[in-house]
Parts: structure tokens; C-alpha cells; sequence
């Protein structure tokens, strides 16, 4: 799986403010920012984004995502 499929996968099942991916086709990194992730818990928030890979991690086209996980207001204070 490259980046842009990975990319189009969580885009199409979160609404994404920003997404950004680094990785080398099997580990991957993202950046994303959603306000779907308004009130929840971080544990939360990586199960929504999970759940648009449906079942990539388990059949390893997606063998590793590590992320870092924002709602709008926390992306903007991070600038």
C-alpha cells in the first residue's frame, strides 16, 4: 500500500482537516486533524481512525500506524 491509498482510505472514512503520512509501506506515521475527535480520549480517537482501514491491519497491508491525533483547536495551538 503507498501513501496516497493510505491517505484515501482514512480521508474517506474521517473527515479530515489536514492528513499527512510518512512511512515506508509497511510502518507508517500520520498526522491527523478532525473534528470527529472533539470529546473523545485518545484510545477513541485511534479507533476512529482504525476503523477506516477495516481490516488492512489484520491481513498486514498495513503492517504498523502510529499517529498523532488533533482536534482543530488543539492543531491550531500547536502552530
Amino acid at each position: 500500500m503507498n501513501a496516497d491509498q493510505l491517505k484515501d482510505l482514512i480521508a474517506a472514512g474521517l473527515p479530515c482537516e489536514h492528513l499527512a503520512l510518512e512511512g515506508d509501506g509497511r510502518h507508517w506515521f500520520a498526522t491527523i486533524v478532525s473534528a470527529r475527535f472533539e470529546g473523545q480520549r485518545l484510545v477513541q480517537r485511534q479507533r476512529l481512525v482504525y476503523a477506516t482501514l477495516g481490516d488492512r491491519m489484520a491481513t498486514d497491508e498495513v503492517h504498523a500506524l502510529s499517529m498523532k491525533t488533533f482536534t482543530p483547536a488543539e492543531w491550531a495551538a500547536q502552530a
